[in-house]
């Protein structure tokens, strides 16, 4: 099969275009003699299957960060049948220097390239003019002009695609047929080729941004657009959510009950209360899960989430860390593993490692599902979004005070350089791909680890047979006595200590555990659970939810990306630590007060 390989500067819409071309159909790929996963899907060019490989945005090949040795050993090590440069279109005459160097390089020196201006509908509007056949007769190799974001030129893209893989021989004749693109030729190349006006400039991004980047202003402006999400999200997904549960449980009444009539018990309360209520329960909330991520998309589509790096690095700068780390703490509130992953762009260890203790605070999706179970059951819908937003907030002063006691062994000195993007308003597709790809992300989990849980919970729960379900006589009973000296004092009963345990796996089993220890499901569940605890019970059940161990992806990255067994075993212990404390002083403070 033939391989071709994305390969850009950061900022260029590289991922934007790597989406369009694979579809959903992308995947993570380990490779051979490479440190990091890349991601790679299998593509028609005319009547071929490629495949495509999504490499890390660099800026230099001869730099010396992780993600350039991952380029260079790629290239060097993995044969390509084509390379895709991805520039983009308003930023032309810096970032060709990094084809520039593609071109001299060993590695890339004997490989057809293709170079794909991207964004033409924002030079468009900035008056930039490029004159593609110009500038390909000029550089020796085929140039694509279009936008990823609207699809403009794909077309085009997918004829040079079938060109460059059948006429690979003869562009690098015409290539080498002229001379070297020194730096003195690549500005007399971009003079023939490439018009700028003086006033290409971004004015619209430079007002707003005099707002947003407020130094006093921009903080409070930004959480007050986070809390705004929140607040959506609960306002539209509420009513979908309860839809669901009235869905899921006619379809237990009048399907699956009937169907099973003839079922052994034990067997019927297997599928009924183990399998369908769990799964039932946490695929009742994908609505909500789908429009937080719409949102969160929209936010970082724009370019807003790269501002917020930016003001709060030097709020970070105290905690030994950058404005790259707030935004793999932004990454992890998505899912941790990624964000661990991301800091692989920083060349300190000690911000690095930093860094990576501080990830696992973050709210990831997973335990939202808990909150976003959890809070409409013990919260008003008023209440709900003050309460998610405070989980949030304390989501951030916890990794504040892990960086703090982390800082003294790791902080790093490296300078912290962001390319600030241009706001954009993303498509439609664009925002539904990006909620689409988390909630395929939360299915997938959910066959891996979801219904495996549900079904240990369900067998803790009803051996053995001769004890009452969830009794205390039962396996799982005898777990949440040992454990309830500890976890008393937190205001935590003995069936949510079960649930807890389970999320040590994976932090969606928690909510499918919940439905299988109480035999409910939907909104029955939500009155059980409400009927034996107060929202102070909750709230710490939910705190210790926030900070304690994440789940094993997440501890098995941790422990892959640092090498380092200690470093993994001491940060699983803090935050066990962390959780107690904090849910301790929470619930026996607020008992005193209310």
């Amino acid at each position: 099969m033939k391989r071709l390989a994305l390969l850009g500067m950061p900022n260029t819409g590289k991922s934007t275009l790597y989406n369009r071309l694979s579809g959903a159909h992308a995947r993570v790929g380990n490779w051979p003699g490479i440190t990091v996963d890349l991601l790679t899907a299998r593509v028609m060019v005319g009547g071929d299957m490629v495949q495509l490989v999504d490499l890390p945005g660099i800026y230099d090949l001869g730099g010396y960060s992780e993600d350039e040795a991952v380029v260079t050993g790629f290239l060097a090590g993995h044969p390509c049948d084509g390379l895709v440069v991805v520039v983009n279109a308003c930023q032309i005459e810096r970032q060709l220097r990094l084809l520039q160097q593609l071109l001299a390089h060993p590695a890339s020196h004997n490989v057809p390239m293709l170079l794909v201006l991207n964004m033409a509908d924002e030079a468009a509007k900035l008056g930039i003019e490029i004159h593609t056949q110009a500038l390909a007769d000029l550089l020796g190799l085929p140039v694509c002009l279009l936008s990823a974001k609207y699809g403009q030129g794909t077309e085009q893209l997918q004829q040079q695609l079938r060109a460059l893989l059948s006429r690979g021989p003869a562009q690098l004749a015409a290539r080498q047929a002229l001379p070297a693109l020194s730096p003195d030729r690549l500005q007399a190349v971009l003079r023939q080729a490439v018009f700028v006006p003086a006033t290409a400039t971004h004015a619209l991004t430079s007002r707003i941004d005099r707002v947003l980047l407020h130094p006093w202003l921009g903080l409070p402006l930004f959480f007050a657009v986070m809390f705004l999400l929140f607040e959506a999200v609960f306002m539209l997904g509420k009513p979908i959510q309860d839809g669901m549960n009235w869905l899921f449980g006619e379809a237990r009444t009048l399907l699956l009950e009937p169907a099973l009539v003839w079922a052994p018990s034990l067997l019927r309360g297997l599928l009924l209360d183990g399998v369908w209520s769990g799964v039932s329960t946490v695929a009742s909330f994908v609505p909500i899960i789908v429009l937080f991520f719409l949102f969160l998309g929209l936010v970082e589509d724009t370019g807003y989430l790269a501002r917020a790096a930016f003001l709060m690095d030097a709020l970070m700068a105290r905690f030994g860390m950058d404005g790259r780390s707030f935004v793999m703490i932004l990454m992890g509130f998505g899912c941790n593993v990624p964000a661990l992953m991301g800091t692989r762009t920083m060349r300190s260890r000690g911000l690095r490692w930093l860094t990576m203790a501080v990830i696992p605070m973050s709210l990831c999706s997973a335990r939202l599902q808990v909150f976003l179970f959890m809070i409409p059951a013990l919260f008003t819908t008023g209440q709900a979004p003050l309460v998610l937003f405070s989980l949030y907030v304390l989501s951030i002063l916890a990794a504040m005070v892990t960086a703090l006691v982390f800082k003294p062994g790791l902080a790093g000195h490296e300078p912290f350089v962001l390319e600030m993007p241009p706001y954009r308003w993303p498509t439609l597709h664009q925002m539904i791909q990006h909620a689409w790809l988390e909630v395929r992300h939360f299915l997938r989990r959910a066959t891996r680890f979801i219904i495996l849980g549900v079904l240990l919970v369900w067998l803790l729960t009803n051996l053995p047979p001769s004890a009452t379900v969830a009794g205390p006589h039962t396996l799982a009973g005898y777990v949440g006595a040992l454990l309830d000296p500890v976890m008393r004092p937190l205001g935590i009963v003995p069936e949510l200590t079960i649930a807890l345990i389970f999320g040590f796996v994976a932090k969606e089993i928690v909510v499918g555990s919940l439905s299988v220890i109480y035999a409910r499901e939907g909104a029955a569940l939500a009155s059980t659970i409400a009927a034996q605890i107060d929202w102070m019970q909750a709230y710490s059940f939910m705190l210790f939810t926030l900070v304690y161990v994440p789940c094993l992806s997440t501890i098995a990255t941790l422990r892959n990306e640092t090498r380092s067994l200690r470093f993994t075993l001491v940060t699983i212990l803090w935050s066990l630590a962390l959780a107690w404390a904090v849910s301790f002083i929470f619930y026996q403070v607020a008992r005193r007060l209310f």
